[in-house]
This record gives structure tokens, sequence and C-alpha cells, in this order.
């Protein structure tokens, strides 16, 4: 018997995959609003009318790049429950959140859904954001079986996460400051370039 091979990318399909990644880092600079096209195709290193004949218009890209950022979440959290020591709910939750915290460590994905946030007004955009949070709520309850009222405090974490990371906050010292920190760490973010200068 011989076992299912599983069949080759499309150059189309790698080139998506590319354009996808490209994508995420690029609207997660500049938003939905102030990114063209034509910066995500320079960044990957194809012309704006090829990345139209992969998505067929800014918003269905700026979707497919949230759609993936969400994946990624989703992926994180699996890793974090399947990490974690024992079946205790609460426990399995603050595996999963930890591995959340990692993943947003690079602060990529997490300016992708505050961007995302920014331009809810638009209908596609806001039911992306709810089908990410739909996804995150299912695993959230499926993999700890936690209560729905541990659910939504663990969502309000992340989103403090999302604070904390977006205005660097963790480790700063004053009151108002740790009043918003205690108990929350993340990793630190990679070095850029900026810090070197």
């Amino acid at each position: 018997m011989v076992a299912d091979v599983p069949a080759p990318r499309t150059t189309a399909d790698a080139r998506r995959a590319t354009v996808l990644s490209c994508a995420i880092v690029v609207f997660a600079r500049a938003g939905y609003y102030a990114t063209p096209v034509a910066d995500v195709a320079a960044a990957a290193k194809i012309s704006p009318a090829y990345v139209f004949r992969l998505f067929p218009s800014k918003l269905a890209l700026f979707v497919a790049a949230l759609n993936a950022c969400f994946a990624r979440v989703v992926a994180a959290l699996e890793a974090g429950a399947d990490d974690a020591a024992c079946d205790d709910p609460e426990k399995r939750l603050a595996e999963m959140g930890d591995a959340y915290a990692r993943l947003i460590g690079d602060r990529t994905l997490l300016m992708l859904q505050v961007h995302a946030l920014s331009a809810s007004d638009v209908p596609e955009v806001r039911h992306a954001l709810r089908r990410g949070l739909e996804q995150v709520v299912t695993v959230a309850r499926t993999r700890t079986g936690a209560s729905p009222a541990a659910v939504q405090q663990f969502v309000a974490y992340g989103q403090l996460c999302h604070l904390l990371v977006a205005t660097e906050l963790v480790g700063t010292t004053p009151a108002w400051a740790t009043a918003l920190t205690a108990g929350m760490a993340h990793p630190d973010p990679p070095a850029t370039e900026e810090d070197a200068d």
C-alpha cells in the first residue's frame, strides 16, 4: 500500500503564504487604513498586481492576515494546554496565558490585533475579529473545562496583556503602572535595530 503523499504546493499557494506573512508584519506597523497594498507587495518582493491576483482587495488581504493571526494564537493556546501538567482548569488557563504572552512578545501579532480593533467599523474586519474571539473562547473552554466566568477573566487578562505590551509598561515602576502590572510578567521583546543605536 502506497502512503498518501501530499500534493506539492503550487507557486500561487507558496506566494499566497509569503504575502500573508508579509501582510501580517506590514499591517501590524501602520494598520488597515494607512497601509497601501504596494507596501505589502514590496515586502513580499512581488508586484501589487500579483497581490491582487491572490487577494481580490486590500480588505480581503487584511482579513486573511487577521485570520492567519488568530490561527497562530489558537495554535499557541493549544500548545499551552498541551504543556499543562494537570487537568486543573485554572492551571491549564495559566499555561495557555503564558503561551500567549510568549507569542505576543515580538508585538507583531499583538499590533495587528490592535489595528484590527481600530478598523472594526468595517463589517468584514469586525466579523473576522468576532470569529477570532470565538476561536479563542472555544479553545479555552474545550481544552480546560473552565467556567464561563473563568474564560471571561482569561480573555480580560489577555486584553490587559495587550495594553501592557503595547505601552511597554511591564518592568516600569510608577505606582500607577504597578497597579496594572502586578502579578503580570512578559518575556522581553527581541532587540531591534533601534535598540542597537
